[in-house]
């Protein structure tokens, strides 16, 4: 059983900081993705073929990725607190600033802007939760937070279809356009809370009782020392990218994040595809599939947190979602097809909350911010290859069944890769004290 103060000081901190997180992430997710649900007009309206389409959904990653190391260096210097704000106010600008395209040029430039911006805001957030959350708390608290991701499609699917039906052509500016303004002002408006709501450090937390403060300042430095006393030597940030584990971990990411987003930006136009269903009728269906995913991570990632164990709830559900592609890849009826869709979605989407509790377990310090930030950056490379290959397939042979077995194809094979690096760890390793414990960078 834990002691008093331990569920006392984490109460605390969850309910000052999880649901605020929740609503920073919902709002970057839907930013993110509701081009998806836009392009059911955006694309006639500017001609746009499938492979455009991809290739402009997929190119925010590219501006995401060549900033993401920087910004989280950025962070470490200004403060997580001030750094966050910054990214939420610039990508919202941006972002409401997508009405006003009016071509492929156009639009690509400013989807690579807002990846531009947005660079550094999820490694950023988990660095900042390790401030905060002691290793057996992580997983919870990174799998609840990241229900902003699931609500936000759950959210923003109906949402996005009521702007494109009710607001077409209203004040002179078509569906898609409002979406755009309407979803992206609030960003704007949460970067400013953010200067004023979030904490820098345990430590200056005045909304905790001193013996709180002091007890779990204790308790994260305490894991931070044993997590460096056992490295045999001082860690360098330039050796991230010379790290195998650490560089797996990255191609992992890539993997589920290219099956991720190569299904998430483009599901309005599969679900479109599959049936007979009317704009809002499409962004409602769209929802379901992220209603699974929603409960099933919670649900998971507090399993994986009472058993300890990691590498399994990451693989499982990434050949459970990868089974999921393939049957909704092969069936012809709509019913099943969405059914398969549910199933892909949900266990793609525990794979990769999961997945968050081994790197921020390995690092330390400095190199936590740059590591993270590594996985991250390459890993959202994903986010570039899967919209656009999955429109360069659908536009190649008229049809989606290829492309949904090529994101099964990835899926599987970033649950394989999480089994491979885990298997030189010896049993029961896998346990959250024990994995908090691993060196940043242990010499094999």
């Amino acid at each position: 059983m834990k002691p008093e103060i331990h569920t006392r000081t984490m109460g605390k901190v969850s309910r000052r900081l999880i649901p605020f997180m929740i609503i920073m992430f919902l709002i970057n997710f839907l930013d993110r993705v509701n081009i998806g649900f836009a392009a059911l007009e955006m694309n006639k309206d500017l001609g746009l073929s499938p492979s455009t389409y991809g290739f402009a959904a997929g190119i925010l990653f590219i501006g995401y990725v060549a900033f993401e190391v920087p910004s989280n260096m950025i962070l470490q210097r200004v403060g997580a607190r001030v750094w966050l704000a910054r990214i939420m106010i610039t990508w919202g600008i941006l972002a409401t600033l997508m009405a006003f395209v009016f071509n492929e040029a156009s639009l690509f430039t400013l989807r690579a802007l807002i990846g531009v911006a947005e660079a550094g805001f999820f490694p950023g957030l988990v660095f900042y939760m390790m401030r905060w959350f002691p290793a057996e708390e992580r997983a919870k608290a990174i799998t609840v937070f990241m229900l902003g991701n699931p609500i936000s499609v759950i959210i923003g699917g109906p949402l996005s279809t009521a702007i494109l039906h009710f607001a077409h052509h209203f004040g002179g500016f078509a569906g898609w356009q409002w979406l755009f303004i309407i979803e992206g002002i609030p960003a704007i408006i949460i970067g400013a809370v953010t200067l004023v709501w979030l904490t820098e450090r345990p430590e200056d937390a005045k909304w905790l009782e001193p013996d709180e403060r002091e007890w779990l300042v204790t308790k994260i430095s305490e894991e931070a020392r044993a997590k460096e006393s056992r490295g045999h030597s001082p860690v360098r940030v330039r050796d991230i990218f010379v790290h195998g584990k650490t560089l797996a971990f990255a191609f992992s990411k890539f993997c589920v994040l290219l099956a991720f987003f190569g299904i998430t930006l483009w599901l309005p136009q599969i679900v479109k595809s599959i049936g007979t269903l009317n704009t809002f009728e499409v962004g409602v269906a769209s929802a379901i599939p992220y209603v699974f995913s929603a409960i099933a991570s919670v649900l998971i990632g507090r399993h994986s947190d009472k058993t300890g164990e990691r590498k399994w709830h990451i693989a499982l559900p990434a050949f459970l979602g990868a089974a999921g592609f393939v049957v909704a890849s092969l069936t012809a009826n709509p019913w099943g097809a969405m059914a398969a869709l549910c199933v892909a979605a949900t266990g793609l989407w525990v794979s990769n909350t999961v997945f968050w509790t081994l790197p921020s377990a390995m690092l330390s310090g400095t190199t936590a911010a740059a590591g993270i930030a590594f996985i991250n950056a390459f890993g959202n490379l994903g986010g570039f290859v899967g919209p656009y290959l999955t429109g360069w397939i659908r536009e190649a042979t008229h049809s989606y069944v290829w492309a949904l077995a090529m994101l099964g194809g990835f899926l599987a094979l970033s649950g394989i890769i999480v089994l491979i690096v885990g298997r030189s760890e010896a049993p029961g390793s896998g346990r959250a004290e024990r994995v908090a414990q691993q060196p940043a960078f242990r010499k094999s």
